[in-house]
């Protein structure tokens, strides 16, 4: 049963099987539902005996909690893929020449194109980062763009993740445990891979080191330990890459570099991938009450002795009320108009448009500023009167802690149900890898799908799942 007003990615808007769909359908039709089950019960074993598990915050429990995986694979047409593909190069292009303009000339702001108290009252903007210019000009060596689907020729950028985006180690998860459970799938299915993820980001940090390294470069991954809710994911592309897992303890600043400890003594690192936020990396420059980060070290990367990947400040991208200028920040920097639509949004920190968003609540998505993970958001159609009362007093005390958008109709694709198939909203985030010669997109991404009927929230802090995403060829 197609869902009315959504767009149905496996059976389109006619109720007939789209392309991509043709293979696994036939393949579907001839397999015993039971063995089905059993495999999606053995899919979640195999992700419960790897520790593939994240932390629930903001509970009183604050427990660990398993990723519900659904075997049904969520299939995109090569042909689709490649269009989105130019809009996401497109897209993290523009951002990096954002990112380098807004620390040094800001010319965009003189152009009048983003008004200045966007960029210099946002808490997101790193004066640190003023003239400093990373190694090899690259600020965003890793993306996340969350994508979704109205349409069969219609994407969206629904959010730019330029810091540290999370869930790489869910995609090659979910691929490994779906190449496990149905070989035969990717016989009859020419899917491409993105088993070479970890090889690829190795080769992509190694070309951004600084320029006096030695060759072959050290990378190292930093994490803020094991109690974080992404240690899985650390642990994982460390062990991937071959690279050293690292703590804040186990670095110093020696000799003007930052030097891992090794059995055989400090050993020094070209260039960190850091899964430390921006206030814990150093507590001389940043917060003097970090644990987590290296005293010295911005010393050293403003000094050019040590790549850090995403580079600090680069948070500034991915707030979503600059998202609400992205169109115009492509436009300035590439000459082009954007390949990718933006979510038209309100930014209710101005008083027409919060006066619009305030008479509206009920029908449209509020969310944070510098919200993530599904919370401190308002889903207005979904939402209780109490609810939305609530949410008004909070809009109307700091508005500027807001943006809003209509509610979107997500495609859907089918979950292996108790009764079959069945439709559930998903978005995408692809995983791009950025280096002064090369972007490269990953040939698919994370599917996040909303498991409860008619939900549009996908995140896995809010009961959302994740499926393998396919890229076929035509």
């Amino acid at each position: 049963m197609v869902e009315a007003s959504f767009f149905d990615e496996m059976w389109g808007n006619d109720e007939q099987l789209r392309p991509p769909y043709k293979k696994f359908q036939s393949w579907f039709n001839g397999e015993d539902p039971k063995r089905l089950r059993s495999k999606q019960r053995e899919a979640e074993e195999l992700f419960r005996l790897t520790g593939i598990t994240f932390n629930v915050y903001g509970r009183s429990e604050a427990e660990e909690r398993l990723i519900p995986f659904d075997i049904i694979p969520r299939v995109i047409s090569e042909r689709e893929w490649a269009r989105v593909t130019k809009g996401i190069e497109q897209r993290v292009r523009a951002i990096n020449a954002f990112l380098h303009d807004i620390y040094h000339k800001q010319e965009i702001i003189k152009a009048g194109r983003i008004p200045r108290e966007m960029i210099s009252q946002n808490v997101a903007f790193e004066p640190r980062m003023i003239g400093v210019t990373p190694p090899g000009g690259i600020y965003t060596h890793i993306v996340g763009i969350d994508l979704v689907r109205t349409g069969p020729d219609e994407f969206f950028v629904l959010e730019d993740n330029a810091r540290t985006p999370s869930g790489v180690s869910y995609m090659l998860e979910n691929r490994e445990t779906m190449l496990q459970m149905f070989p035969e799938l990717f016989s009859q299915n020419r899917v491409k891979s993105v088993q070479s993820y970890p090889t690829d980001l190795r080769h992509s940090l190694s070309a951004c080191a600084p320029e006096r390294t030695n060759a072959p470069p050290v990378v190292a991954v930093l994490t803020p330990g094991i109690y974080n809710s992404a240690y899985f994911e650390h642990a994982f592309l460390a062990d991937q890459m071959g690279a050293e897992l690292v703590e804040g303890h186990d670095l110093q600043v020696r000799d003007g570099r930052v030097a891992m400890r090794t059995t055989r003594g400090y050993k020094p690192i070209d260039v960190l991938y850091r899964r430390v936020d921006d206030e814990f990396l150093d507590p001389l420059n940043f917060n003097p009450d970090s644990r987590l980060g290296v005293p010295g070290l911005m010393d050293v990367y403003r000094s050019g002795g040590i790549t850090l990947a995403n580079a600090p400040g680069t948070g500034i991208a991915d707030d979503k009320a600059i998202y609400s200028y992205m169109p115009e920040i492509v436009e300035f920097y590439t000459g082009e108009r954007p390949l990718l639509r933006n979510v038209p949004t309100w930014r209710c920190a101005e008083p027409d448009q919060l006066a619009y968003v305030l008479d509206n609540l009920e029908d449209l998505v509020v969310k944070e500023v510098h919200g993530s993970g599904g919370y401190g958001m308002l889903i207005g159609p979904a939402a209780s009167k109490k609810e939305i009362a609530a949410f008004r007093r909070k809009l109307k005390a700091r508005p500027g802690n807001y943006i809003a958008q209509p509610t979107l109709s997500l495609s859907t694709v089918p979950i292996f149900a108790k009764q079959g198939l069945s439709p559930r909203h998903v978005d995408l985030r692809p995983f791009v890898l950025v280096s002064p010669g090369e972007i490269k997109v990953t040939a698919g991404g994370l599917t996040r799908v909303a498991l409860k009927k008619g939900s549009l929230v996908v995140n896995s802090s809010q009961g959302g799942g994740t499926k393998d995403t396919w890229i076929v060829e035509d």
